[in-house]
């Protein structure tokens, strides 16, 4: 079970905040452990997959060198099928065996690693007590780019592969740009990417502990796919994903009061609502969903959340600093996170674990 069984407090202010590398007694405790998310190339490859080899390379441009372990899985089997039972299951028993979790472990999550990510913490417990061995203990999870609510590219590549001659021109090329060709066979986890799919996996999961948001808004496909995906879009998930939102809507950002890059500006396309214990921190216009996790690219980004204190855990915060731009009715005012610009956003990450 997790530590972390009370609400979290969230406090909002103006003041300038605790630097980001700024480290408590507890962060060097915990182990870090990555989930990756969906890959379009093991659907086309299932014979010819080295589980592990794509796991490990998924992670190599940064956060492979800053994790102790991994959970791999297949792109081309289903969630609650070969994937929990070939893949979850035994890295499961490997790490109560290990002890791996007993100081406390963080999951970081990127896209399709987000709803993985909730399927276990929902059954982690239950099949490990079941089985006589002891639950991992859960402090938080760090999702990336979260494909927890779904993508709605999902659903139009099903619908695709099922029905290719209803399938127009622009959607044929949204779905080539994510997937590299309109899959034939073996969809895999696409089936639970759908939106009402992913959104029905485990809703309520029995293990509370903290989802923390970091979310792009910038595309790898020049906004193409971006026309298939409601409200703003990382280019492969909408802001209703990414933020944690508790419905599928056309949400603009995942703060009332600040847009994703930084304006300082009312919100009437905000996330309303949020799925339980799901929280965001960060996000960014300059980022897309596949750069996140990349150590060499850099952009500015901002503070959906002023400041949040985990209890059991530690307090998550950014130094801030507010820029104006134009004048009179062109004035406006942004917050950044300080030193945003000069490195990476999973860099930012790390920092704060």
């Amino acid at each position: 079970m997790s530590l972390l069984k009370k609400p979290l407090t969230l406090i909002f202010g103006s003041i300038a905040l605790l630097s980001c590398a700024t480290q408590t007694a507890y962060a060097g405790q915990y182990k870090t452990i990555l989930i990756h998310g969906f890959q379009a190339d093991q659907l086309a490859n299932a014979s010819n997959t080295d589980v592990a080899l794509d796991g490990e390379q998924y992670w190599s441009s940064f956060w492979l060198n800053h994790a102790d372990e991994r959970i791999d899985w297949p792109s081309y089997e289903r969630l609650e099928g070969k994937i929990a039972t070939d893949y979850i299951w035994p890295k499961l028993q490997q790490l109560s065996r290990d002890n791996v979790c007993n100081p406390g472990c963080v999951f970081v999550t990127h896209s399709t690693g987000d709803l993985v990510a909730r399927y276990i913490l929902d059954n982690q417990a239950n099949w490990l007590e079941n089985a006589s061995m002891q639950p991992l203990n859960i402090v938080a999870t760090f999702d990336l780019a979260g494909a927890g609510g779904g993508s709605e590219l999902a659903d139009i590549a099903v619908n695709a592969a099922t029905d290719p001659s209803a399938v127009g021109s622009l959607v044929r090329q949204a779905i080539e740009l994510w997937l590299g060709e309109i899959p034939q066979s073996g969809l895999g986890v696409l089936h639970d990417l759908k939106v009402n799919n992913a959104r029905q996996t485990a809703q309520l999961p029995s293990d509370n502990a903290p989802r923390l948001r970091f979310v792009a808004d910038d595309s790898d496909f020049l906004n193409l796919t971006s026309p298939f995906i409601a409200g703003n879009d990382d280019g492969v998930v909408a802001t209703h994903s990414s933020c944690g939102a508790s419905r599928a809507d056309s949400f603009g950002s995942c703060s009332s009061n600040i847009d994703l890059d930084g304006h300082l500006k009312s919100q009437s396309d905000a996330v309303s609502g949020f799925m339980p214990y799901h929280y965001p921190l960060l996000m960014s216009d300059e980022y897309s969903h596949g750069n996140i996790t990349d150590s060499a690219y850099q952009g500015t980004v901002a503070p959906a959340t002023t400041q949040i204190n985990l209890p059991g855990y530690k307090n998550i915060s950014y130094n801030t600093y507010e820029k104006t731009t134009g004048s009179w009715f062109w004035k406006k005012t942004y917050r950044l996170v300080s030193e945003s610009k000069q490195q990476s956003y999973s860099t930012l990450i790390l920092n704060s674990l």
